[in-house]
């Protein structure tokens, strides 16, 4: 029987691949964080000022089937301070820039 042999990744590649793995980590945890802060600010346009916790959990792009608009919808979930309620709910920005809320407070 002939003996199989393994050969070790040379240390050129492994540091790359940690380099590569870090700066991909560090690319999501931006987009995450800038999704949520700019979904801060619209929650602040539309009167939830003093929230903590925010997630945005999805975002889908949806048209109305009559009218072909197209807007875009993001499930949100976050703690009001103020009214110290849970909410979970959508985010709907119309084709036109404007945001409207549906959201849920319990």
């Amino acid at each position: 029987m002939s003996e199989i042999e393994v050969r070790k990744l040379p240390k050129k590649s492994i540091f790359i691949i940690l380099i590569m793995a870090l700066i991909c980590s560090a690319g999501f945890i931006f987009i995450v964080q800038t999704k949520n802060m700019k979904m801060e600010e619209v929650l602040a346009t539309l009167g939830h000022k003093n929230i903590e916790n925010i997630k945005v959990i999805n975002k889908m792009n949806v048209e109305d089937k009559k009218t072909r608009a197209k807007s875009t919808v993001y499930k949100v979930n976050f703690y009001d301070i103020n009214q110290q309620k849970e909410c979970m709910g959508f985010i709907i920005r119309a084709n036109r820039g404007k945001y409207s809320k549906d959201l849920d407070c319990k």
